[in-house]
């Protein structure tokens, strides 16, 4: 018989990988303090907080120099964070010379560019070993998924402080 032969085969071959459960939205907090967790670990070894270091990109990343106001107000849309304390964070790095005033702006110093730029070389491997190896299709999916749950909360925040 031949159906024997293929019935053989047939369970020989490696069951199909179950379907992945659906993200919850616990899944993603958790993902999202993880590697946030790995940050902030290498950001205390060099004397920094997490809200010092995306007050630290905001100065640096900007096309232009920025006022202090608007730095407070892009520091704000990342970490929905209470201006008051936005702003103590960059008095902080004011105090610590990462940042100097420049008139009405803000810069950075060379002690900024440099932190900034050795907490992003020491995450650099960290980040490729968290990420490396996940299907191109997959980070897609998660990116719009992340930005849906991003544009949803922000309305709902929005509302909640209105």
């Amino acid at each position: 018989m031949t159906t024997t032969g293929s019935t053989k085969a047939a369970s020989t071959a490696a069951p199909a990988p179950a379907p992945a459960p659906a993200a919850t939205a616990r899944e993603l907090g958790l993902a999202h303090y993880a590697v946030r967790g790995v940050l902030e670990y290498v950001l205390a070894r060099h004397g920094a907080t997490f809200a010092q270091q995306i007050a630290l990109r905001a100065a640096i990343n900007a096309d232009a120099p920025q006022t202090p106001d608007e730095l407070v107000a892009q520091v704000q849309g990342a970490l929905k964070a209470d201006p008051a304390g936005i702003r103590a964070v960059f008095d902080e790095l004011l105090a610590r010379e990462l940042l100097v005033a420049d008139g009405e702006h803000l810069r950075p110093t060379e002690a900024g560019r440099e932190l900034f730029a050795a907490v992003a070389a020491e995450t650099a491997p960290i980040s490729a070993r968290v990420w490396g190896g996940i299907p191109a299709e997959d980070l897609a999916a998660a990116g719009r998924v992340l930005a849906l749950v991003t544009e949803r909360a922000d309305v709902e925040l929005a509302a909640l402080t209105a």
